[in-house]
């Protein structure tokens, strides 16, 4: 934000949380449900992805999500003013189809956002993933991209030409070239869901959400390496530690947005690196 401080959310405490310059947490909204994933919008208030709710587990020292909340109602797309801390409602369905899951969001420069709907999973079945633009007045929303499987982190190229998407438990990034407002090209069969496929980690390697650096570099949160993967637009990988085992999520701010912020979900806490380049700026950055 612009004083400085760091905007997240907490999906167990059902929160939108500030960190403040000097470490400590406010909270700016309560948002029932499960807030995932959120940006800065137009108006600068705060875009929401809600999944509608995990069920929780506290196992060996762990605080996880598993499987889909009880009092689960449905996923929306919600915006918060930060100042006030009132919540609206902007998307719950997508025509007569109700949003599963939805997880992270990027702006782009025609007033719209792309975002990815991760779906749910229960005992004995599991959501497929979607990937969905819409405009950020409420005025429409339409399906983009199907046959994911645990869409997750979502991004843009500086020029706004390529969309890339981080795909949860195959580790998987995909790529698809932006031809207009929430249009995309789609590549033939045999890709699942008509994108690029940027590159596929050996190993159990699994991603979380992403952000894109001012030279095109994917940053994507890799869940159970202990990293930042770093992953340049053909495909070639390095690896940023961090201590934790579940990094979940990285922006850039600071300074010509020389400095990632990024979660650490198993310990619950927040940490800041020094990046070795400047982040992208994002739409409605302040």
């Amino acid at each position: 934000m612009e004083d400085g401080s760091i905007l997240l959310v907490e999906i167990a405490r059902e929160t939108l949380t500030r960190i403040t310059v000097d470490g400590r947490s406010e909270i700016v909204a309560s948002v029932p449900g499960g807030p995932n994933g959120a940006a800065i919008g137009p108006d600068g208030r705060v875009f929401i992805c809600n999944n509608g709710g995990f069920n929780w587990v506290r196992e060996g020292g762990t605080f996880r999500p598993h499987g889909q909340a009880k009092n689960y109602s449905g996923g929306r797309i919600e915006i918060v003013d930060p100042v006030t801390g009132k919540i609206d409602r902007l998307y719950d369905h997508c025509g007569a189809n109700q949003l599963k899951g939805p997880n992270d969001l990027v702006f782009d420069h025609h007033g719209g956002f792309w975002f990815t709907d991760h779906g749910k999973r229960r005992d004995r079945e599991l959501d497929r993933g979607y990937v969905y633009w819409a405009r950020a007045d409420g005025s429409e929303i339409r399906e983009v991209i199907s046959g994911l499987f645990g869409p997750n982190g979502i991004g843009l190229s500086p020029d706004g030409s390529v969309l890339y998407v981080a795909e949860t438990d195959s580790g998987r990034l995909w790529a698809w070239d932006v031809t207009g407002p929430g249009e995309v090209q789609h590549v033939a069969w045999p890709s699942p869901n008509g994108g690029r496929l940027v590159i596929g980690l050996d190993g159990y390697k699994r991603f979380d959400s992403l952000a894109v650096s001012a030279s095109g570099r994917i940053c994507v949160a890799a869940l159970d390496t202990c990293s930042i993967a770093e992953i340049t637009p053909d495909g070639q990988v390095s690896y940023h530690a961090v201590p934790d085992l579940l990094v979940t999520n990285i922006c850039f701010g600071g300074q010509d947005r020389r400095k990632a912020y990024v979660t650490m979900s198993y310990e619950g806490r927040l940490c800041v690196m020094d990046w070795h380049e400047p982040g992208l700026e994002l739409e409605h950055q302040a």
